[in-house]
């Protein structure tokens, strides 16, 4: 058990640093954003750089992670993200210059798709493990990355602390943190086949199921197992082809599995509701209702806390009444709180609807991804699948909000999102666990 609480802590960690990093840079957007001069259209377009970076990282997540294992995908996305916030930073405060900054960020959205991808697989394995519901606390650790985020970004701003010396310290901490962190998963522990041991078995360290994970290692001990012979050479090498066909073949599946494109559509709306509030709501309390920056940090650092407090408390009421249930009332709650910020008289009320907005948004992306790995089997594939769908309307939607923005205010934009969020709740009961699990479960217990 102290073996897999590490290896809980050490996903605990990957996932509030990755909440950190991201509400550094979003608290700073205001002043980046007065640095260098932009409209909000400009705004939209330099956020597409972290887009375009997290789309081609999370799209090729699952293989990275079937191929190199999460513990290394996981300490390479930190680095990563890492080296693109210190360029970021530097791009608006030093160099003053747009290029630099679009630079930065698609290198954070490089890391950053590929490290969120495995956290969630070794989330997932670990919630099997303990058998109970924990990618809510997991997602919960995330949102108290961003509330210090928000905190710490809101204080940096009063003060007009440089962006550069603020998001360097933040990136470079969390970056160690999380290679700290990463050493103590297991998700990806090989036997001496080059094989996931299976989580199933009542001697096996925790795993995701039967993932083959083919890394330089397994390759080594698996030769030296027959003396160096030619013929352990050639089946190395053979095995190592069949576990690239086989992850690649059940990616494909997972993009033709109904229910896994259900589940991405739902995480799509979501999701953007996640994302716009992270990448819009200190903007539109600054331009929309006229708040100072700080201000508007405070703001998003209200939303943040909201989600926190839904995602911690999500586990309870889950257990309690399921997945179903609790996701149509949180998709309810997110069309109220939305709706409500955006014709909000007053700063204050606008405030008050952030918590109904945070709480409301709370629970999409765990409980997709507890969904989505419901069958070990295909768990890295469907939640690869999901992921890229999530993360896409969480990093790409609110770019293309920026360029509505531009024509309609920024405010208004944010009704797009309100559209999708009704769609969310009409797919709630996708997140059913398929009877046919059950029925397994019931069959092996007999």
């Amino acid at each position: 058990m102290n073996q897999i609480n590490a290896w809980r802590n050490g996903v605990v960690t990957a996932y509030a640093g990755s909440g950190l990093v991201f509400a550094t840079w979003v608290s700073r957007i205001p002043a980046v954003r007065d640095d260098l001069g932009l409209t909000p259209g400009q705004v939209g377009l330099m956020l597409l750089c972290m887009s375009l970076g997290s789309f081609i990282s999370v799209a090729a997540s699952g293989l990275i992670v079937l191929r190199l294992g999460s513990k290394l995908t996981t300490r390479l996305g930190s680095v990563i993200q890492a080296l693109g916030v210190v360029i970021m930073g530097l791009g608006a405060t030093v160099f003053s210059d747009s290029l630099v900054v679009g630079i930065g960020l698609v290198l954070v959205g490089l890391g950053t798709g590929c490290w969120n991808t495995s956290s969630n697989i070794e989330g997932a394995a670990v919630e099997r493990a303990l058998g109970r519901h924990i990618m809510p606390r997991l997602h919960g650790a995330f949102s108290i990355g961003t509330v210090v985020g928000a905190g710490v970004g809101a204080l940096a701003a009063a003060v007009h602390l440089p962006v550069a010396i603020h998001l360097g310290v933040i990136a470079v901490a969390v970056c160690i943190a999380v290679m700290i962190g990463a050493g103590h998963y297991q998700a990806d522990k090989v036997g001496s086949a080059g094989v996931m041991v299976d989580v199933t078995e009542a001697s096996a360290v925790p795993g995701t199921g039967p993932i083959p994970v083919v890394t330089g290692q397994t390759t080594q001990n698996h030769g030296s197992a027959k003396n160096g012979s030619a013929r352990s050479t050639v089946a190395t090498v053979a095995a190592e082809k069949a576990s690239k066909a086989a992850g690649k073949a059940k990616i494909a599946a997972a993009w033709r599995d109904p229910r896994t494109l259900l589940l991405g559509a739902l995480v799509l709306g979501l999701g953007l509701a996640e994302g716009a509030a992270g990448d819009w709501v200190a903007l539109a309390m600054v331009d929309g209702h006229s708040s100072t920056a700080a201000l508007g940090a405070v703001g998003y650092g209200i939303f943040v806390s909201a989600m926190t407090i839904g995602r911690f408390a999500g586990t309870v009421v889950l257990d309690k009444y399921g997945r179903v249930i609790v996701l149509r009332v949180g998709a309810a709650l997110a069309v109220i709180g939305l709706g409500l910020f955006v014709f909000a008289p007053s700063v204050e009320l606008a405030m008050a609807a952030l918590i109904f907005w945070g709480l409301g948004s709370a629970l999409g992306f765990p409980v997709a991804m507890s969904a989505a790995s419901d069958d070990p089997e295909h768990a890295a594939a469907r939640v690869s699948v999901v992921s890229t769908v999530g993360y896409g309307a969480f990093l790409g939607g609110p770019p293309l909000l920026g360029l509505l923005a531009e024509h309609v205010g920024v405010l208004n934009s944010l009704l797009a999102v309100l559209v999708m969020l009704v769609i969310a709740f009409f797919l709630t009961p996708v997140v059913r666990r398929p009877a046919y699990l059950d029925a397994n479960d019931h069959a092996h217990s007999g």
